[in-house]
């Protein structure tokens, strides 16, 4: 069966690869995949050509009458800077991944915040997204501990590991119809990973 998914970012695009390559190596469906980005010159654009998909540039002011007209499956946000509007959402299933175990630091800059904090473990959180900054349902967490001797980038790093692993999963699961479980992300690994993020079975 064939999934439209659009995948939404405005800068570096840092999920996207990750995302494209696990949903290829899928053997349960096939995606026609569409990277839209507000970001004319971005990063994600320009890695989404070299992966050899579909890509779309779209102003801000054009989002509503665009993804009304396309009837995606599923739009998933990597890494997009604007707050999407309720007549936007509407037009579909949007979801978001963020780099901290919500409810807890919303917003911007989470890691660096929950590092400063002081918190004993943090982690990644993908939840469906409504008009709330970081608010809608939580689909899927996965913790990450920080030890005594954690340094910010060590911790950022395996955030960012962590995020490659589940976002795949977790947005596979949905173009699925299927309910994502703890044993989904034990038993997958998005093949980005250095094994060290928790995330991957047998690593």
């Amino acid at each position: 069966m064939k999934k439209k998914l659009a995948i939404m970012g405005s800068n570096s695009g840092r999920n996207l690869e990750a995302i494209v390559n696990y949903l290829r190596a899928s053997e349960s469906i096939e995606c026609d995949f569409c990277a839209i980005s507000d970001n004319l010159n971005s990063e994600f654009l320009k890695k989404a050509g070299i992966l050899g998909i579909r890509v779309k540039y779209l102003p801000y002011e054009e989002t509503a009458g665009y993804i009304a007209g396309e009837n995606f499956d599923l739009i998933a946000l990597s890494g997009y800077s604007k707050d999407l509007k309720p007549n936007v959402l509407e037009l579909g299933r949007f979801i978001n991944i963020h780099p901290s175990l919500l409810p807890a630091f919303k917003g911007a800059d989470a890691i660096a915040r929950a590092y400063g904090a002081g918190v004993k473990v943090s982690g990644v959180t993908v939840h469906t997204l409504t008009g709330e900054i970081d608010g809608g349902k939580i689909i899927a967490q996965y913790p990450v501990l920080i030890g005594n001797l954690t340094h910010l980038d060590e911790f950022e790093e395996q955030i960012k590991r962590l995020e490659d692993v589940l976002y795949p999963i977790v947005i596979l699961k949905i173009l699925e119809d299927k309910v994502f479980d703890f044993s989904d992300l034990l038993g997958g690994c998005s093949g980005n990973c250095t094994g060290d993020c928790g995330g991957c079975a047998g690593h």
